[in-house]
């Protein structure tokens, strides 16, 4: 009941003249985010947040995660019309929404993936709603070891369970934790890793290496893919919108399942990407008619979509209330609330439940925004995806450098979205994941810091944390995260290599 009473004063503050319009506005901008391949929803988030320096931090990530939910709808548009997925946790979507599109049923098509997402984006918010009190009020039994720990199961975890090699994820992870020391210990007031760069002294700004990955990193491998816009047509008609939700109950045993898959890979490190790619596969195996999906089965849409949007909902609760981000984008938001000078964890419940609860309460409402605007404006997004890529590129980097150049208005950095951009690419390329680079970045200082508190409290002895039941459980659970799927991965392909007596 509590909870409840929260979520109607986070209703009362959400629910404003300026809220809504920013609602209106972020997903509006989230949609071009989506729509448009080389941007991307945390490059996006990463460039509005700049522009938000001006708003207090309610508006700010009301803004923020509006334009997160309107890149979600929007990779969705693209993957369905032009087969082109313009978020990466859309490229399941391509699988059925394109061939469906192709014969002659985009409208059913979109009517499928919008209504699919907003039911798993409403899916994730109901979870959050009812599990963030309990996460909150869990968390305040931390101290430094039991912080630590749980940064070492969120390392442990992208690990573990990543869908890139172990060995990969680590790369990236390390590389996360070396740009998170540059500049000055704030422990020991040591210089660490500047080269001689004055420039450096101040460390190097978290948006700054998210903008270049993300940004210029995604624009460069985009171009060099030879990008061409094929679409099919895109007119919405209200009939068949109408005729295919009142079809959408059909599906309901995949919507529960997918959702679920949702929930689980939005709070544990899997994502949206993840969670569309595993529910996608669920379906296909429990399909009786299995063999026709890739043909526009309607399974083939709703499957991905409920999982896609019900990670990225979720994928908010961990961020919020242990201070620890699943995705990407959630790692973004959170650099955006320590900008701020709020400090995501339990004592954020406590201290702002204005600017948590009107969150909570700003999703629900932002996401049925999203499915009205979505369904309204994709003619509009189909006729910009036809303007040639040769015009649209070089926008998306101006967009980028200019979104550089504001975070503190050092030439400087215009460098290092330059170098970041080369970085971002080749990870790409060569198959190591991003997002644990970006986690590492967010959740290095305060790892460092953690660890170094258990330290000073344990004389340097590391039995602090197996010191007592809660941190030694998140340690053994970590632990178990870091070598038990692969383990398993491990035993089942040699039980499929060994020889049949």
């Amino acid at each position: 009941m509590g909870n409840l009473d929260l979520l109607m004063h986070g209703f009362g503050v959400a629910i404003t003249p300026m809220h809504l319009m920013l609602m209106v506005g972020g997903v509006l901008m989230g949609l071009v985010v989506g729509v448009l391949p080389g941007l991307g929803a945390p490059n996006g988030v990463s460039l509005l947040i700049p522009l938000t320096f001006a708003l207090d931090p309610t508006s700010a990530i009301i803004l923020l995660s509006s334009m997160y939910w309107g890149a979600l709808f929007g990779g969705s548009t693209t993957s369905i019309l032009f087969n082109i997925p313009g978020e990466p946790s859309s490229v399941a979507t391509t699988f059925d929404g394109y061939p469906m599109a192709r014969k002659g049923e985009s409208t059913r098509a979109l009517t499928l993936a919008f209504m699919s997402a907003g039911v798993g984006a409403l899916i994730g918010v109901i979870v959050i709603t009812l599990l963030a009190g309990w996460a909150s009020n869990f968390a305040l039994q931390f101290g430094a070891p039991e912080y630590f720990a749980v940064y070492f199961l969120a390392f442990a975890a992208f690990i573990g369970m990543g869908s890139a090699s172990p060995a990969k994820t680590l790369v990236s992870l390390t590389t996360g934790l070396l740009l998170s020391t540059v500049g000055m210990d704030t422990v020991t007031g040591e210089i660490r890793l500047t080269f001689g760069l004055d420039q450096l002294l101040s460390g190097i700004s978290f948006l700054v290496v998210v903008i270049g990955l993300f940004g210029i990193g995604e624009l460069l491998s985009t171009v060099q893919e030879g990008l061409r816009f094929r679409g099919v047509g895109s007119k919405i008609d209200l009939r068949d919108v109408l005729r295919t939700i009142a079809e959408l109950p059909r599906y309901w045993a995949t919507t529960i399942r997918s959702g679920l898959i949702g929930i689980w890979m939005g709070i544990t490190p899997g994502g949206p990407t993840a969670a569309s790619f595993m529910s996608y596969g669920i379906a296909r195996q429990a399909s009786r008619k299995g063999e026709a999906f890739g043909t526009g089965r309607p399974e083939g849409i709703v499957a991905p979509e409920t999982a896609d949007h019900s990670a990225g909902s979720c994928a908010m609760l961990p961020m919020l209330a242990l201070g620890v981000p699943s995705s990407a984008t959630a790692a973004v938001m959170m650099g955006g609330l320590m900008i701020w000078g709020l400090t995501p964890g339990p004592m954020l419940f406590a201290t702002k439940p204005d600017f948590v609860w009107g969150l909570i309460a700003s999703m629900y409402v932002s996401n049925l925004i999203g499915v009205i605007l979505v369904l309204a404006t994709v003619p509009m997004f189909a006729a910009l995806l036809r303007i040639p890529f040769a015009i649209i590129g070089p926008m998306i980097v101006v967009i980028c450098f200019v979104g550089a150049y504001t975070v503190s208005s050092a030439s400087f950095d215009l460098w290092l979205v330059l170098l970041f951009g080369l970085v971002g690419y080749l990870f790409t390329k060569l198959g190591y994941p991003l997002a644990p680079l970006v986690l590492a970045m967010v959740l290095g200082h305060k790892a460092e810091n953690a660890f170094h508190q258990s330290m000073i409290l344990s004389n340097g002895s590391l039995e602090i944390f197996f010191s007592n039941t809660l941190v030694t459980s998140i340690m053994l659970i970590a632990l178990a995260l870091l070598i038990l799927p692969k383990t398993l991965q491990l035993g089942s392909r040699l039980r499929r290599k060994a020889p049949v007596e």
